[in-house]
């Protein structure tokens, strides 16, 4: 498709489906091409680089976490003002443009994140540093919530039944999966410089894809009577978004207690740090792989259905971690593979039931900026509430790194098996009791003349 078309043209060739709405793997596969980039720097910006600035340049781990949460709080706060500017872009038919220009900030941002040691070392002048450091970190990550947020907006508003919904997702998703593992591999072989030149390059082809990508022919300007603050926080005036929100965090946080964790479990418990890279290979791919049995599962019991059956094995996994003992290399091996299929529940069906909600409500083509602004400012806090519940939980049970963890039940497996075990069967609660049952009369059960639209 010429990138030249019209975007008139671009909507009906877009909308030229199958009868029941479905589109084609080409066409979500140009959709979901720029989440291989995004997913592809989410690694090193999340995991690598306080390693980077503490081990080659003296960084003090102190004022690295200080700087890293004040500026990852501050990020997740505009969250909802950014949503809402996708809209308005995604609305008057510029969300490509607001992508390409949030990529632009994002990739600028992070090549002076790796240039900045070398320009402004540390030791000199840490104030300086410092503050040098937050403002390429807080461009970094606006850009990047600007480029993923308008394409979680877009993606929202292509499928038209919860299966189909739940395909996008799944591709957009399984190409983050894969630009993860890539990410692994390129930081491993080609430093720094090498990785800046890939994610270039892999942003550039996906930007050029997605320039084909199927447009959502509901986009219209939101309502003048909606703006500002009232628009950026409409969701939450929904109880269905609320009950939704509500079952999502407690998943979230149970998702990232062993992401923080991981390290010190494959070291200290399973006493294997030679093959912390190979379990990790395991896990995402499994992940990538398990995507489409989670989407056979949606056309046999739903997107709610399917994401409490991935809670249930989630438990399930972790509950079998639990009684791993140290020296059981393989046994864990099995867990990253179990867990990594089980992920894919948490990455897919949760955006899947949101984008139903925004259509049930009447808020399709108008609000999914303003939503998944919320969500995701919800998820970031997720991360950060991980960190704040497992290490000082750790701390109190009396946890040392770098110390085995023997016996039955030692701190390190309360912490990262059981621990997420409670939160996910919280989750699942909350979701059967607050949007699963008929009692919980959440939109997707009403009649559309009682579904509440804008004004």
């Amino acid at each position: 498709m010429s990138t030249a078309m019209p975007a008139s043209e671009r909507v009906a060739a877009s909308d030229a489906t199958g009868s029941d709405g479905s589109r084609g793997a080409g066409q979500l596969a140009r959709y979901g091409a720029p989440q291989f980039a995004l997913s592809f720097l989410a690694l090193p910006l999340y995991v690598f680089l306080p390693a980077h600035y503490a081990t080659r340049h003296g960084v003090p781990l102190g004022v690295l976490g200080a700087l890293l949460l004040a500026v990852r709080l501050a990020d997740a706060l505009v969250d909802p003002a950014i949503g809402r500017l996708a809209d308005r872009m995604l609305g008057s038919g510029r969300g490509f443009a607001f992508m390409l220009a949030g990529s632009a900030v994002m990739l600028g941002g992070f090549v002076a994140l790796l240039a900045l040691p070398a320009l402004l070392p540390y030791a000199p002048h840490p104030a300086v540093f410092g503050a040098a450091f937050a403002l390429a970190l807080l461009v970094t990550y606006a850009g990047y919530s600007a480029a993923g947020v308008t394409h979680q907006a877009w993606g929202a508003a292509l499928g038209h039944s919860e299966p189909e919904r739940a395909r996008v997702f799944a591709w957009r998703e399984a190409l983050g999966l894969a630009g993860v593992l890539v990410a692994a591999l390129v930081t491993q072989l080609g430093g720094s410089s090498g990785f800046a030149l890939v994610f270039a390059f892999s942003l550039g082809a996906g930007l050029w894809l997605l320039r084909a990508a199927p447009l959502p022919a509901e986009f219209r300007a939101p309502p003048m009577t909606l703006r500002g603050l009232s628009a950026a926080i409409e969701p939450l005036r929904h109880r269905a978004f609320r009950r939704l929100l509500l079952a999502y965090l407690p998943s979230g946080v149970a998702a990232s207690v062993p992401a923080t964790l991981v390290l010190f479990f494959i070291r200290d418990r399973i006493q294997a740090p030679d093959l912390s890279g190979l379990y990790l290979f395991v896990y995402f791919a499994c992940a990538a792989a398990g995507t489409p049995l989670w989407l056979r599962a949606v056309r046999q019991v739903g997107a709610a259905g399917s994401w409490l059956l991935g809670i249930g094995a989630t438990v399930a996994v972790f509950g079998w971690a639990a009684l791993l003992q140290p020296g059981d290399r393989w046994g864990y091996a099995a867990v990253c593979a179990a867990s990594g299929l089980a992920l894919g529940s948490d990455l897919i069906l949760p955006p899947a039931l949101l984008s139903g909600l925004i259509r049930s409500l009447g808020h399709g083509g108008r609000l999914e900026g303003a939503y998944f602004g919320l969500w995701n400012m919800a998820a970031k806090f997720t991360l950060a509430l991980a960190a704040g519940i497992a290490l000082p939980l750790l701390a109190a049970l009396g946890y040392t790194p770098g110390t085995p963890a023997r016996g039955v039940l030692p701190p390190l497996v309360v912490a990262y098996c059981l621990l997420p075990c409670a939160l996910k069967l919280l989750s699942g609660l909350l979701l059967w009791l607050g949007w699963m049952r008929p009692a919980a009369r959440h939109p997707d059960f009403l009649h559309d003349s009682m579904r509440r639209t804008l004004p």
